[in-house]
């Protein structure tokens, strides 16, 4: 079997472009394979997490492997099961639920994608108990990030939560999730584009920390997702794998750099008001869903402005008070806090025209070999059958541009969305 770049970082040969150095993954055990969930109790003895495991699983998760590592893990351990509702919420109210159903646990194993694993890492941080989590879908990169999207007084918000012990992939039951969430984990991961340009972008005109280590973590296994993704919707056990290992080096990408920013950038900031803010009445879509759709905006919003002159930026227009009349009071004093730090006074926004116009002809030469052209990633979408208009996840063109043109003032993280505002583009370009 020919060795990944996985295989090479889990035994200390891979090579940090930033520092010249080898570099160990923070987790003590990741396995991608076909046939994981037979050596559940092997895989999980072996990390020595104590006494009593809770095994943390919806009814979805239970049927397809919860129960099933819940019985191997008897074998190595006193089991609590804490079964949640279908459908849970990553909220403040479901992570206090699961702190109270494993107050006596010594570890929790979460058995699930994106929801059950942010909630188990964040109580698990939370309690400073270990956990581990055995995925059931290839539909997030979050497996091996140091951080839980987590709602709170109905804010989303990136949270500092436990990296896992263990990172169990079994590549058969992810080849038999359902394609739709295979699909969504093709549209998270094809955002790494857009992602590295708006941090690039940052790093060059704000001087705010890069690295490249996030990036060349995933070059290997992209290809295979921009030139043939509708092989891992069909369950390619293969493709599926490209597909696992890119999402699982993109969280690993993301604890190696202390934060979410290697994969989530403009089109993450547009995905989270939507999240935040859809009408009651529009349809549920998957996170990727709805990253597919924004990274194909962000991609196209790079090009536009990288193909034009020096943008010339003016002072913040955006008052506190605006920004309540778009998304209500309560949002908007939370909102302020985060996006003030950014704001540009007339003489910030001098000292940036001033490096735009000596520096504009580098700074996009370096943004554009970063990037994806937005041809390429609506033809790998569109092969995958993944979503990448508002109307094909039921959101209103009035309703997505407003989200393109307020989602920047959720965070102090400098995007092309900044940029194109900033200079008077983004609601022509929306």
């Amino acid at each position: 079997m020919t060795e990944t770049l996985l295989d090479r970082l889990l035994r200390g040969a891979w090579i940090d472009p930033d520092s010249g150095v080898a570099v160990a993954p923070p987790i003590r055990a990741i396995v991608v394979a076909q046939g994981v969930r037979h050596r559940a109790d092997a895989l999980v003895g072996a990390l020595g997490l104590g006494r009593r495991l809770a095994v943390v699983m919806d009814p979805t998760t239970a049927s397809v492997l919860g129960d099933a590592v819940a019985r191997a893990l008897a074998g190595v351990a006193e089991v609590a099961p804490v079964r949640l509702p279908e459908h849970p919420h990553a909220d403040a109210g479901t992570v206090a639920r699961i702190r109270a159903a494993t107050a006596a646990c010594d570890a929790l194993v979460a058995v699930g994608s994106g929801t059950i694993n942010d909630l188990c890492k964040y109580a698990a941080f939370l309690d400073r108990k270990p956990y581990l989590v055995f995925a059931t879908a290839p539909s997030m990169n979050g497996y091996t990030s140091a951080n839980a999207a987590i709602t709170v007084d109905g804010h989303k918000k990136s949270l500092a939560a436990q990296v896992p012990q263990g990172v169990f992939v079994d590549l058969d039951v992810l080849a038999a999730a359902p394609q739709r969430m295979i699909r969504a984990g093709i549209g998270d991961s094809l955002c790494r584009p857009t992602a590295q340009a708006d941090w690039l972008l940052s790093h060059l005109l704000l001087d705010t920390p890069y690295r490249a280590a996030p990036f060349a973590m995933l070059a290997e296994d992209e290809p295979a997702l921009l030139d043939r993704p509708e092989a891992a919707v069909a369950g390619d056990v293969a493709a599926v794998g490209s597909l696992a290992r890119t999402l699982v080096l993109s969280g690993l990408g993301m604890t190696h750099c202390g934060g979410s920013y290697p994969a989530s950038q403009g089109e993450h900031l547009i995905s989270h008001f939507i999240e935040s803010l859809a009408p009651a009445d529009a349809p549920p879509a998957f996170h990727g869903e709805q990253v597919a759709v924004a990274t194909m905006t962000m991609a196209r919003l790079q090009q536009a402005v990288l193909a034009g002159p020096a943008p010339v930026l003016a002072p913040t227009a955006m008052t506190e008070a605006e920004l309540a009349r778009r998304i209500g009071p309560e949002a908007a004093k939370g909102w302020w806090a985060d996006f003030a730090p950014k704001m540009l006074d007339r003489a910030a926004a001098d000292r940036l025209n001033a490096r735009l116009q000596n520096r504009w002809g580098a700074i996009g030469a370096a943004l554009r070999a970063v990037a994806v052209s937005p041809d390429r990633l609506a033809r790998a979408l569109d092969k995958a059958g993944v979503p990448r208009t508002p109307a094909a996840i039921g959101i209103d063109q009035a309703f997505y541009r407003k989200a393109v043109t307020t989602a920047r003032f959720q965070r102090n993280r400098y995007t092309f969305l900044d940029l194109a505002d900033d200079s008077g583009r983004l609601a022509e370009i929306a």
